[in-house]
């Protein structure tokens, strides 16, 4: 079956704007530790977190970190999201997790086909009735192994289960769904939706970077004001490579009042 992209905001730093609005206070300013906070009101954290996006400075924004947890995505999106090494990955696991019916992602480019979504569905079939016989007959061998080794017949069969879906799994294709919990800076998640909300970027990791962007906003609306891709603000830096609609997508990622 295929399987529907769900993002949800775990956990994120309280305070996070007014945080990062903090630390900029001090570096601009003569100000003690504990008076950091005095006096800032909303339109003083605005001020503070528009001077920061102006000058450049984004240190300041690795102080808040946000927490997603997402399922409904392919393998062929996580191999993409772990290539942004800042932040904390917790993938589910094939090697310990047996899949006794797995999910899959149908490319939108192959479901508007049906002669293609009828194949790729075949395959997925195929792929699902080889892992189950390859594993069954691994199973048996660890099996037989691990009892002639002296172990119980209770270790010996969680052994045997752990190594054969170890190896199983090598039958499963990139379409395979997964779920992953990461964390992220503000900084790095200006990075992250900068390249991944363009619209030259993958399409399943380019939906997924477009609903992590709608949960920070509902968050922090201004300390994401100016987050998306590189064009929102300036001109597009894929040069020759533009997608030409620099004019829809900045109506796309603008920011509400």
């Amino acid at each position: 079956m295929s399987s529907k992209l769900k993002v949800e905001l775990l956990r994120y730093t309280p305070d996070g704007e007014k945080l990062v609005a903090s630390a900029a206070k001090l570096c601009y300013s003569s100000v003690g530790i504990d008076k950091i906070e005095d006096n800032l009101d909303d339109k003083k954290v605005d001020d503070f977190l528009n001077m920061l996006m102006n000058l450049g400075h984004e240190s300041p924004l690795e102080h808040v970190t946000f927490t997603f947890g997402v399922e409904g995505i392919s393998r062929v999106l996580t191999h993409q999201l772990v290539r942004h090494r800042i932040a904390s990955y917790s993938q589910q696991s094939q090697r310990y997790v047996k899949l006794e019916q797995f999910d899959y992602i149908i490319p939108p480019s192959i479901e508007s086909i049906p002669e293609a979504k009828e194949l790729f569905i075949k395959a997925m079939e195929e792929d699902q009735k080889y892992y189950d016989q390859i594993t069954d007959l691994l199973f048996e061998e660890h099996l037989n192994d691990f009892s002639k080794e002296g172990y119980d017949e209770k270790k010996a069969k969680n052994m045997a289960e752990k190594m054969s879906i170890e190896d199983a799994r090598y039958v499963f294709p990139n379409a395979c769904e997964t779920k992953i919990v990461f964390t992220m800076n503000a900084r790095s998640l200006y990075n992250f939706f900068k390249l991944r909300c363009c619209n030259r970027a993958q399409w399943e990791i380019r939906e997924l970077a477009y609903e992590m962007l709608m949960e920070v906003k509902k968050v922090y609306p201004i300390l994401f004001k100016n987050a998306g891709p590189g064009c929102l603000i300036g001109p597009c830096p894929e040069g020759k490579m533009t997608c030409g609609k620099m004019a829809e997508v900045r109506e796309k990622y603008k920011y509400e009042e």
